[in-house]
């Protein structure tokens, strides 16, 4: 079977906060660490590269930011292009939709790659929303896949 179209991930969900919260919680990583990575080296601006890390698993990837558009929008490449867009829906709700593409490989590693980014988008997005909502911090990330932590003390520390 050949694909007629390239695979693309997409994440989108409702969060009862203001646009301008919601973004700044992409944006800044002591916010986005609370819901989705463990850490980052500092906010996401246009031109930059970013390091993100998720401690429990011993990763790190950089990030290029390639488009900040305040309350909007926000382009990165990690390492294929994602994309964040935020729309208003009232004075206190944000719609956000978070689109990957770009998957490299074969068609089935293409469709994999969706598949997986998609479920890891949609983590990040309710984590957010558990967050931003409610104060809750879900460790939806870490709890997903605990057989693949890395022991104590092998965690990345740059």
């Amino acid at each position: 079977m050949t694909l007629k179209d390239e695979p693309t991930a997409r994440a989108e969900m409702l969060i009862r906060r203001p646009v301008a919260e919601v973004f700044e919680a992409f944006v800044d990583p002591a916010i986005t660490s609370r819901f989705w990575f463990s850490r980052g080296n500092k906010k996401l601006k246009e031109g930059e590269v970013v390091t993100w890390h998720w401690d429990r698993y011993g990763v790190a990837a950089e990030v290029a930011v390639k488009t900040v558009e305040r309350n909007r929008r926000i382009l990165i490449e990690w390492p294929t292009p994602v994309e964040w867009r935020f729309t208003p829906r009232s004075e206190d709700t944000t719609f956000v939709s978070i689109t990957a593409s770009g998957f490299t490989g074969s068609d089935d590693e293409k469709v994999a790659q969706a598949i997986d980014s998609m479920g890891g988008f949609s983590f990040a997005l309710a984590g957010c929303k558990a967050f931003l909502e409610h104060g809750l911090e879900l460790n939806l990330v870490d709890d997903h896949n605990p057989d693949a932590h890395v022991k104590d003390g092998d965690e990345t520390h740059e």
